[in-house]
Order: C-alpha cells, then structure tokens, then sequence
C-alpha cells in the first residue's frame, strides 16, 4: 500500500504518438516513438516494448497515456523520456488511453 501523497507524485498526462520506427538494437521487439506531450512538456522519445502486439499504423496518431515524470532511461542504445501504460494478461498487451478526445498534455487526475 502507498499513501495518496506517493501516487500524486506520478505525472501522468494524455499524449498522441506521432512517429513510429523500429528499434532494431534492442533484444526484445520494441519500437521507438515521438510522442506530442503538449505545449507545456514537448514532444519525447519513448521505446516501448509492444512491437510484437501492434503495427506501426495503429500506433500513428493514437492517443495513449504516459507518465512523463520518470527520470530518463537507456534502453538498447536509445534514450527513453516517459512510460506508455498498458495492461497485460497472458496473452497479450493493451494500452490504456482516454475514452473521449483530450489535447496532448491533458493530465491525468
């Protein structure tokens, strides 16, 4: 269990995938994106390991939800700036984004 003082300190915001490419160095199937954080934060890089459960174009222009206050991690050459949230059962993987349309930076309560 954590306090709610903890899960507040997670920024968690709306953000729109804006280009998507292969990221060949890694072990795992994993694509690097761009993702459009809104003005307030900018575009980033993110790598997520989800290559082997989506195309690259039902990616382009999906809005998904990011945490965007992690502290930049190297992930097979490439730097990563934030985390895509998904959902995982054993069978496959599936990433959580709004039910209605919301600008890129919208954040998350």
């Amino acid at each position: 269990m954590i306090k709610i003082e903890e899960f507040l300190n997670v920024d968690m915001r709306v953000g729109k995938i804006v280009s998507v490419e292969e990221h060949e160095g890694a072990r795992k199937p994993m694509y690097k994106l761009r993702v459009d954080l809104g003005p307030e934060i900018g575009e980033r890089g993110i790598v997520a390991g989800i290559r082997g459960f989506y195309e690259k174009e039902e990616l382009l222009g999906r809005h998904v939800i990011c945490v965007v206050n992690l502290e930049p991690k190297m992930i097979a050459g490439a730097e990563s700036n934030g985390m895509l949230l998904a959902a995982e059962d054993e069978n496959t993987i599936a990433l959580l984004e709004p039910d209605k349309e919301l600008k890129p930076g919208s954040k998350i309560h």
